[in-house]
């Protein structure tokens, strides 16, 4: 599996666009590769580099329909495909939630996982965190790609 932006190369820096620096939009992605017998996806973004809390959760959509080759830039409410669902990340609010690193922090590593799951629906509950989505997810994984970006203020 592959999963890249337009926006940027992996290991590169995210354009400030797509952070709480710029509008704070999710970035385009695009992904192939999926294994045939893949039913959804789930899309998780972390930042590892949170200096107090851990990983820090920036996104998590579930029951992305499988014939979706990627998502446009600024992908939300307005724009989102049937049956895709999104959760609550660790701003508090349900969606995307771009780079926001402390001033003078260093360089954040955001992963943005993608995993092909060979069931289509996790049937989380609306509030189910992140972190549970991964762990629901994981027994029917049986596809995974990862695009990494930077990001410093």
């Amino acid at each position: 599996m592959m999963l890249i932006s337009p926006a940027f190369a992996s290991g590169a820096a995210i354009p400030s666009e797509y952070t709480c620096s710029g509008a704070d939009i999710s970035p385009p992605l695009s992904w192939a590769g999926l294994p045939g017998a893949t039913k959804s996806l789930v899309l998780v973004v972390e930042d590892p580099d949170a200096p107090s809390s851990g990983t820090f959760r920036h996104w998590g959509a579930f029951d992305i329909p499988p014939a979706l080759k990627g998502l446009p830039a600024g992908y939300g409410p307005a724009r989102r495909a049937s049956g895709f669902r999104e959760l609550r990340n660790d701003f508090g609010r349900v969606g995307y939630g771009g780079p926001c690193p402390p001033s003078g922090g260093g360089t954040h590593h955001y992963h943005f996982r993608l995993l092909a799951l060979g069931r289509a629906s996790l049937g989380l509950a609306p509030q189910a965190s992140i972190l549970a989505l991964l762990k629901a997810a994981e027994p029917y994984a049986i596809g995974r790609a990862e695009l990494i970006g930077t990001y410093r203020r």
